[in-house]
């Protein structure tokens, strides 16, 4: 196993598959290269789809704020050696590592009402953390990066709806990406904030979310955080390497902290609403770098950056090579095209290592019919299909994220 996670090392894969690449004049930092972009951005275009249909808003919010709002969050006293931190006009900022304070100043801007809750907000705005330059991993430790962030203000009495509906949606997620995974409940520790009836009743809701969700799960004792219970999900690539990724954590303490208030049932009653917090992918980069093993390189149709290439046998049929190009291009596809003067074995085997998922041999006999011969990555095959029925083969893959 050793020697075959050392073939699908993702800093390997991603210089052969130009993906990406890292720089000395900023570490930590990953520029993506086009393909690698395409990847990324089909990632959280995913995400943003099922957002709309779960009832997700996205919002937008500033990179870098006065240290006060750290203060309030209690983040300048806990984490501050982990932020860049910075002087502006004789007053400190910091460039936030995490979206949560942010998005309680979002709640907290209006006057709210028990009718909005609960109030979904996700951001894929950019974040950053101080870490160690010895610490820097690849994709999977670096200093700037994006997380499928989403917050979640709700009653009490809707942590348990919430946090099962929560836990549907991680799994849709990870069924797609072909992993297992484990579910972990971790409850309240020594030190903690709050009233232990109000933990009871939220340890009881996620208990109950648990179980009504019918997946395996077990508990760790006394590990949530001071500020809530928490459920960690650890996944299983396809070497069964475990690496924790989602994430579900109940917080009592930022709604306190930030004051924040909706008006209940009771109109002349104010209440304060929980918070969970609530990542699937987590950070985007670690999870690229995830799947990128995992896959070993070799993306399904639905995120690959390399769906297709036509490759012409000769010159003769050139004109026609670039007219399915185009044709293919036009249906919305990532098509490359050969148009060297190599042997037609050359440029098949190329396209092979370059892992494209389907390979268009066009020839004078091709061009006469108006088909193409298609192979199959990893299949020696070849089946001669019509332009049309190629591009509803594809059509379906990705709806059915194959």
């Amino acid at each position: 196993m050793i020697e075959e996670a050392k073939k699908r090392d993702h800093r390997l894969l991603g210089q052969s598959q130009k993906l990406f690449f890292f720089h000395p004049l900023s570490p930590g930092s990953c520029f993506f290269l086009p393909n690698g972009a395409i990847i990324y951005n089909k990632l959280m275009d995913f995400l943003r789809k099922e957002y709309r249909e779960r009832g997700y808003q996205e919002v937008l919010s500033p990179n870098i704020y006065n240290m006060q709002l750290w203060e309030t969050s209690g983040h300048a006293a806990n984490y501050k050696d982990n932020m860049f931190v910075f002087e502006i006009e004789k007053q400190e900022f910091g460039l936030k590592p995490m979206n949560c304070p942010g998005h309680c100043l979002m709640f907290g801007h209006e006057v709210r009402s028990y009718r909005e809750l609960p109030l979904r907000m996700a951001d894929f705005g950019v974040l950053h953390r101080n870490e160690l330059s010895g610490a820097l991993t690849g994709l999977t430790r670096v200093r700037r990066f994006q997380q499928d962030d989403a917050h979640i203000f709700c009653t009490e009495s809707q942590i348990k709806d919430e946090v099962r509906s929560c836990l549907e949606f991680i799994d849709y997620v990870y069924k797609i990406f072909g992993f297992e995974y484990e579910l972990e409940l971790s409850t309240r520790p020594e030190k903690y904030l709050g009233d232990i009836e109000t933990w009871n009743k939220a340890e009881q809701q996620l208990t109950e979310a648990l179980n009504e969700f019918g997946k395996p799960w077990k508990i760790n004792e006394a590990d949530g955080a001071f500020y809530g219970p928490k459920i960690d999900i650890g996944v299983f690539d396809a070497l069964k390497r475990k690496f924790q990724c989602a994430t579900l954590q109940l917080d009592f303490q930022l709604p306190l902290r930030f004051k924040l208030t909706y008006s209940a049932e009771d109109e002349a009653k104010l209440e304060r609403p929980v918070m969970i917090h609530r990542a699937i992918l987590g950070s985007v980069e670690r999870m690229f770098a995830i799947l990128l093993e995992h896959y070993n390189g070799k993306w399904p149709l639905w995120l690959s950056p390399r769906q297709a290439i036509v490759c012409c046998v000769s010159a003769n049929s050139l004109t026609y090579a670039k007219e399915v190009h185009a044709q293919i291009r036009a249906a919305g596809f990532h098509v490359d095209i050969d148009m060297t003067d190599r042997t037609i074995q050359k440029k098949v085997r190329e396209a092979q290592l370059a892992q494209f998922n389907y390979i268009l041999v066009v020839g004078a006999k091709e061009a006469e019919s108006g088909k193409v011969s298609l192979r199959v990555r990893d299949r020696a095959d070849l089946s001669t299909e019509n332009i049309a029925d190629v591009i509803a083969r594809f059509n379906d893959e990705v709806a059915s994220f194959q």
